[in-house]
């Protein structure tokens, strides 16, 4: 493993979150593309951008969001 220190584990996080998240969306975005010979062009494109617009998004609000999950639940 790469050994990155657990308190990083927030923005490792992000990253994977995001990309996940928008490669699915931007290539589900470039299905119109298929035929055109252009999807993998338009998806690629379309990642990389919705990624940098992301990734800050997530950082940011992921711990936002998991306080508001602590508070909207009860221990089983």
């Amino acid at each position: 493993m790469l050994g990155i220190p657990r308190r990083y584990s927030h923005f490792i996080y992000a990253v994977l979150q995001s990309g996940i998240t928008t490669s699915i969306a931007s290539m589900i975005a470039s299905v119109p593309f298929v035929g055109d010979h252009t999807f993998l062009e338009h998806w690629i494109g379309a990642w990389g951008a919705s990624w940098m617009v992301m990734l800050p998004v997530v950082i940011f609000a992921a711990p936002l969001l998991r306080r508001l999950t602590l508070v909207l639940t009860t221990e089983d």
